[in-house]
């Protein structure tokens, strides 16, 4: 029996599941939670998600009414947790990724869980764990776990369409190194199984605000510094320049990425103040320019290779500093 075979079993025998994945959902989070959602109720079991936040407004065309959040719905999440028999933990590789409150919840529970993720340097929390750092994404770890538990026959659109959007924004658009042939091959079958891939990518690309499209041309056009000599770009936004435009969850996601398309990028620096700290978006091009080390050493952050995240209790101005200062041990000059 695989791993992939032992969980199905483990699901099949569970009364009470909860399905849980990391703060400031993601269209992985969000997609593997809803996919392996679709997929246990079609194996003739219920489970409960539990989020700790709410994901971006740019995502509720997924149908995320199934997800009970820790922020709004405390009571509810916190009764589920002490009734679980098995708790799934995916696309995060640590208990502090979901918040202190859902943290206690999740290291008091005793009965099985589950993790299946694809971040590096995972914790030994797990009672079953399908750690690959090698996969594009989690929604690509919970297809294979459809496949390779002799389920495939069960994909469909319902199920195959949130796990199409999360290898999909994990993978930049399959853009990223971590796209393998495999990657595809497991596209194929959600494509096979009925998901209508284009609608997907309109209904991604083709949903700006007006409000988001100015702060994004202001960021470009007013915040954005180049530094040349190590072909870095950095973009620092405060509290106030978010306010200015309206700033709502998401708006920024994709400015990092939008840097690293400048000619002759290699790394691209986002920061955004919010919440009473400096929220940051590392991305990069390429082996020899890892961002995640950088990420982990000095901003509490990492991630992987060529997309990681972070954050600093200082001030944008005093971040901006010391990501200046730091730069040259990580990055060489031309």
């Amino acid at each position: 029996m695989n791993i992939y075979e032992q969980i199905v079993a483990e699901i099949c025998s569970a009364k009470h599941i909860v399905i849980t994945s990391h703060k400031s959902p993601d269209g992985d989070s969000v997609g593997s939670s809803l996919g392996l959602l679709r997929f246990i109720e079609k194996l003739g079991r219920s489970a409960m998600v539990c989020h700790p936040d709410a994901a971006p407004d740019f995502l509720e065309w997924v149908g995320l009414a199934p997800i009970w959040l820790m922020t709004d719905q405390p009571e509810e999440v916190t009764a589920a947790f002490e009734k679980a028999d098995l708790i799934f933990s995916l696309d995060y590789n640590a208990t502090d990724r979901i918040g202190s409150d859902m943290q206690a919840l999740l290291e008091a529970a005793t009965c099985k869980k589950v993790m299946i993720d694809h971040h590096l340097h995972p914790q030994d929390f797990a009672t079953l764990m399908v750690s690959e750092t090698s996969s594009s994404s989690t929604a690509q770890l919970i297809t294979e776990l459809v496949v390779q538990s002799g389920n495939e026959a069960m994909l469909d659109e319902h199920i195959g369409t949130p796990l199409y959007l999360g290898i999909l924004t994990d993978t930049g658009s399959f853009r990223f190194p971590a796209v393998q042939p495999r990657t595809h091959e497991l596209l194929a079958k959600l494509l096979a199984a009925g998901v209508q891939h284009h609608l997907i990518h309109e209904v991604l690309n083709d949903n700006n605000t007006a409000s988001r499209l100015r702060l994004q041309g202001y960021a470009m056009s007013e915040k954005l510094e180049i530094l040349e000599d190590y072909h870095v770009a950095l973009i620092p936004l405060t509290k106030e320049e978010l306010a200015k435009y309206n700033y709502q969850k998401g708006d920024t996601d994709s400015l990092a990425n939008l840097a690293l398309s400048i000619k002759g990028m290699k790394v691209a620096v986002m920061l955004a103040e919010r919440d009473g700290i400096v929220k940051m978006s590392f991305r990069s091009k390429g082996d020899e320019n890892p961002v995640n080390t950088l990420a982990a050493d000095h901003f509490s952050g990492g991630g992987h290779a060529n997309a990681a995240g972070g954050m600093s209790n200082s001030s944008v101005e005093e971040t901006l500093v010391k990501i200046k200062k730091v730069i040259p041990d990580y990055f060489e000059k031309e």
